[in-house]
Order: C-alpha cells, then sequence, then structure tokens
C-alpha cells in the first residue's frame, strides 16, 4: 500500500481531534459557524494527554518513595547496629572518605533520576502548554505540533508492539526523547522476555519494588507468580522443595486464596500429563502467556497508561467520526475518505459503529469536494447530481467521466 497516502489519513484522522466540530457542514467557509469549525478544541485534545503528563510523574514519585524507604531501612539498621559498623569498619580498613564517597556516589543517582523525570515533566508541559497559543488548525503551528504529536504517538505504538529499538530511533530522528517512555517500556520488555523464558525471577522483583501500589490495587500478580513457580517445582517432580516453597511463599497469602493453594497442593497426587481438568488447566504452558497479559495490564494501570495504544484509541474514534453507511458499499466509495480505503484503515474501521450526523454532507465522488454554497449540487436531466463545478467543466467539454484516480460517473451522499 502507499505509505504516503496511509501517513497523510493518519494526519487526518489526528487533526479530527483538533477541530471543534459544527453539524452544518454545508456552511459557506467566511460565515460565523465555519470559523468556529476552524478553532482548535484543546479540551479535546488534553482528554487524551493525561497519560503523557502522568507517566513522569508517576515515576517521580516512585523515586521518592524508593529513596525514602532505602534510607529509612538504612537509618534503623545504622542505628541498631553502630558498633558493629565501626567494628566492620575498622577490620575491613574501610576509611571515612571511602564510605563517605559510596554514600555520595548513591545520592547523586538519586538526584539525576529525579531531575531526569523533573525535567521531562517540564518538557512535556510546555509543549502542551504550546496548544494554547494555537487558535486555529489551519496555521502552521497547530500543523508543526500536530506533527510531533502524530511521532509521539507511532513512537508509543512501536514500544508497545516490542519494536524498542526502532522506537528509540524514530524518537532521537525526531528531537522528542524526553516526550516517550522507552525506558519504561524497555524494563517492561526485559520482564516479559524473562517470563516468555519461563522464569519469574525479574517480575517478582518488579512486584516487590511496586509492593505497595500493587496492594492498593488488590493485584494478584505477585501470588500467581509465586503459585507458578511451585506449579513448575512439582512438574519437576521436587516435591520437597515445593512443599517449603509453600510454607515461605504461599502461606501468607492463605487468607485471600486458600482455595488456589489447597487445589495447588492436590497437585503434587497428579503427574504433568494427567487429563483431570483442574490440575490439567494448572499445569497447561499458556499460563505463563496470562501473566504476561496481567504483568502488562498491571503496569500500565502503576504508570497511568490506558491499555490500548493512543494511536489504536485516536484511530478508532477519527474512523468512526468518518463512517457512513455509504462506506460499506464499494461501488459507494469516496477518493478522500480513509474509511473507504479498504485495502488499509478501513480494515480496521469494520466493526466500528457508524458516525451520528445531524445534517448530510453531500460529497463529489468524481472531484472528491464537499458541495456546499460555493459549490452548490446540480441535478441534471440524467437523475444524477453533480457538483456545480464538475458540471460547468462537463459544459466546457472537459471529461469528467471517467477520471484517472476515480473510476466513477455520479455521486454519493455521505
Amino acid at each position: 500500500f502507499d505509505f504516503a497516502q496511509v501517513t497523510s489519513h493518519l494526519h487526518t484522522l489526528l487533526g479530527l481531534f483538533g477541530h471543534q466540530l459544527h453539524p452544518d457542514i454545508l456552511t459557506p467557509p467566511h460565515t460565523p459557524t465555519a470559523i468556529v469549525m476552524n478553532k482548535v478544541n484543546h479540551d479535546g485534545i488534553i482528554a487524551l494527554e493525561q497519560p503523557f503528563v502522568k507517566v513522569p510523574f508517576e515515576q517521580l514519585k516512585k523515586t521518592f518513595r524508593t529513596s525514602q524507604k532505602y534510607y529509612e531501612k538504612e537509618l534503623a539498621h545504622l542505628g541498631s547496629s553502630l558498633g558493629d559498623l565501626v567494628a566492620k569498619t575498622n577490620a575491613d580498613k574501610v576509611t571515612p572518605e571511602e564510605a563517605s564517597k559510596s554514600i555520595e556516589a548513591m545520592l547523586a543517582d538519586v538526584k539525576a533520576e529525579e531531575t531526569l523525570f523533573t525535567t521531562r515533566s517540564k518538557i512535556r508541559l510546555d509543549h502542551l502548554n504550546e496548544l494554547t497559543t494555537i487558535t486555529t488548525v489551519d496555521s502552521p503551528e497547530f500543523k508543526r505540533w500536530n506533527r510531533v504529536r502524530l511521532d509521539r504517538v507511532l513512537v508509543d505504538y512501536l514500544l508497545r508492539r516490542g519494536f524498542t529499538e526502532t522506537a528509540g530511533k524514530v524518537a532521537t530522528e525526531a528531537g522528542i526523547e524526553q516526550m516517550v517512555d522507552v525506558e519504561l517500556f524497555a524494563q517492561a520488555s526485559r520482564v516479559e522476555e524473562a517470563l516468555q523464558r519461563h522464569s519469574c525471577s525479574e517480575c517478582l522483583q518488579w512486584c516487590s519494588d511496586n509492593k505497595s501500589n500493587l496492594r492498593k490495587m488488590k493485584s494478584t500478580l505477585e501470588f500467581n507468580l509465586r503459585l507458578q513457580e511451585y506449579i513448575e517445582l512439582v512438574r519437576a517432580r521436587r516435591m520437597t522443595e515445593a512443599i517449603a516453597y509453600v510454607r515461605k511463599h504461599l502461606t501468607s497469602w492463605a487468607e485471600t486464596h486458600l482455595r488456589e493453594i489447597q487445589q495447588a497442593m492436590g497437585l503434587m497426587a497428579f503427574p504433568p500429563e494427567t487429563q483431570c481438568a483442574p490440575y490439567k488447566k494448572l499445569y497447561d504452558s499458556n499460563r505463563w502467556h496470562t501473566l504476561i497479559l496481567q504483568f502488562r495490564t498491571d503496569n500500565f494501570a502503576l504508570c497511568s497508561l490506558p491499555s490500548q495504544p493512543l494511536l489504536s484509541i485516536t484511530l478508532q474514534a477519527g474512523l468512526s467520526a468518518l463512517k457512513t453507511p455509504q462506506c460499506l458499499h464499494p461501488e459507494q466509495r469516496n477518493i478522500h475518505c480513509p474509511v473507504c480505503a479498504a485495502d488499509t484503515l478501513g480494515v480496521l474501521a469494520e466493526k466500528l459503529p457508524l458516525s451520528h450526523h445531524v445534517n448530510s454532507t453531500i460529497v463529489c465522488r468524481i472531484s472528491g469536494a464537499i458541495m456546499n454554497w460555493d459549490n452548490p449540487p446540480m441535478a441534471l436531466e440524467n437523475g444524477q447530481v453533480y457538483s456545480f463545478n464538475v458540471s460547468l467543466a462537463m459544459e466546457r467539454g472537459i471529461d469528467h467521466s471517467n477520471p484517472p484516480h476515480y473510476h466513477a460517473s455520479f455521486y454519493s451522499f455521505k
């Protein structure tokens, strides 16, 4: 398919969120209503940009909590074992200067993280603040701003699909490194890759780092990871280790997951090749894929990210706003309608609802232009409706019956 055409359609669909839509599409462009149509819909755009601002804020909060937890732990340890620390320092010959440098290095790392997320938040807020100075969607400033927005949306989509390296290169070339969260998705990708290798260690460490927030969300991810590690021990018929693992890691979950634990204990009586439905399900290797999906869902929730890529959300809303009953009939397609492009975006629009139009918009299927007061529809004796400009051209002998860009000889209502 034509990549340039698809990119053009993406600009069109993203631009729909920048318009202040008005039902009277037939209003001449010089009227006040048309001016309203060209106004930037700031509220509509900002509504989709909440994760854009909240992600670095949530990361900054996480850094603060981690640092605070570390400091409290170290201070408590220092206060309770100061004598041992002095003795150990003398025994290991650790000088006060070396200890001071170690602490300063740790503080520098924390400060660097805080500076990174603070700077990133400021850059993103400044980017959104630019929108408040833009009044019309036809202005060069809005086109430039919307281009940056499209780059952000595409990078977000690539990151969610696992193309981390490609996303990083696109972000670098577009100069939007501080506007995307490559590191966040790279970390998530490492956890998911470990789960694909049937290893829970990385994901359990992630659960430990986010323990308080996961508890507030009432997440069951950590329990399911512990249960899976127990299942793998039973699968390997390492029964003694499995029993010890249950006592150490699963008994604390008995209050909320007693039934699952009881069923899991019965798993030791069945071999991995069992056909008994409840235990066959526990041995099923698809549980690893379920863990990946649960981690992804919890990670997005912790970072205030939507479950779907912003590209999908924007495309679905934009395509639904353009979709009409005529789009479903190949012989009535419009050359400028992305929904009518059956080989590209039309596939995404198949299951979307139709748009709600108070007034119909009459579109010329030969020229693709909207018929309005400046280009009114003309009904001829052959029963067909033509726009004034095309009718005038036909009267002058210009053939519009079989244009090179679209094979049609009549118009449709859209």
